[in-house]
């Protein structure tokens, strides 16, 4: 399973916001409501998140094994 939890904490510590990333980054809100409930995201997606926020991929996500 993917989680988006790492996302979360990133955003909290930049600058950034969903409201800044919405309104200044052009992020779809669609894709912040993804984010939040651990839907899938293109790499894309996560490319440009890196970008806004500076970060890197483990800063946006974290692989979690299914425990089958």
């Amino acid at each position: 399973m993917i989680t988006y939890e790492p996302f979360w904490k990133t955003l909290e510590k930049s600058e950034d916001n969903w409201y800044t990333l919405v309104h200044r980054h052009n992020i779809n809100p669609g894709t912040l409501h993804r984010l939040k409930h651990n839907m899938p995201v293109s790499t894309v997606t996560i490319d440009l998140l890196c970008s806004i926020l500076k970060c890197n991929t483990e800063d946006i996500l974290k692989y979690i094994p299914n425990e089958n």
